[in-house]
């Protein structure tokens, strides 16, 4: 656990200096260079990630659960991870609408993200992880408006053509990480945790026991009204 919260300590805060520490960050970009200090930010980032993956992972083998997700919520995990896909590809995708109205759709992504995987997971790991990326990014979300308003930054329209390209590429992308990524990198299947709660349970097979006068007996499972198992001669 503890290299999980260095993780999210070390990648959050990488990602945090503009918010949290603006004046030192230019400060440091006039000094050094803002090469220089982008390679910091990246060298710093990517520490974080890896220290995340692996404290995750071995958080993940001893779970301890502070509640059990509500059935909707895994169900909710399918539009809202969607619009996630669509609301990060629209931070790469230049003249898009969706960039115009949201202004920063790459923390508005994260955000989306950060909430659905939240609702749907209930151990301490996925709370300290989802939650801490959820917070972020509500308030990078808020600074980034802010400043924009401040400075008075206006986001050019987009065009119905890359706003649907945005969207496509946005779907297509989601298809292909539930799919086929998250089973392989996470090792949880999105559609299949959906899928599982619906599937029915088969009733366990018959016993067959011989009989004390050397005929068998079939011993049925116990039904829901009775429970001792019933025995047909």
């Amino acid at each position: 656990m503890a290299l999980l919260i260095i993780g999210i300590v070390l990648f959050l805060g990488a990602h945090s200096t503009r918010m949290l520490a603006d004046s030192a960050r230019s400060s440091l970009i006039s000094r050094f260079g803002e090469n220089a200090w982008k390679g910091l930010i990246t060298v710093v980032s990517i520490a974080g990630f890896v220290l995340i993956v692996i404290g995750y992972g071995q958080a993940r083998a001893y779970p301890l659960p502070l509640w059990t997700a509500p059935l909707w919520a895994y169900y909710l995990t399918i539009p809202l991870t969607l619009i996630a896909f669509v609301l990060i590809t629209a931070a790469y995708v230049p003249g898009n609408s969706i960039k115009a109205k949201v202004g920063h759709p790459m923390v508005a992504g994260v955000k989306t993200w950060a909430f659905t995987h939240l609702l749907a997971n209930g151990n301490l790991a996925e709370a300290l992880l989802f939650g801490s990326f959820l917070i972020w990014a509500v308030a990078s979300f808020v600074y980034s408006r802010k400043r924009d308003r401040a400075n008075g930054t206006r986001y050019p329209a987009g065009t119905a053509a890359r706003t649907g390209l945005t969207v496509a590429v946005g779907t297509v992308v989601w298809v292909i990480f539930m799919m086929v990524l998250h089973v392989r990198w996470i090792g949880v299947s999105p559609l299949g945790m959906v899928m599982a709660p619906s599937t029915p349970v088969a009733d366990p097979p018959a016993v067959v026991e011989p009989a004390a006068e050397g005929e068998a007996k079939a011993v049925a499972p116990p039904s829901e009204n009775n429970d001792e198992p019933s025995v047909a001669k």
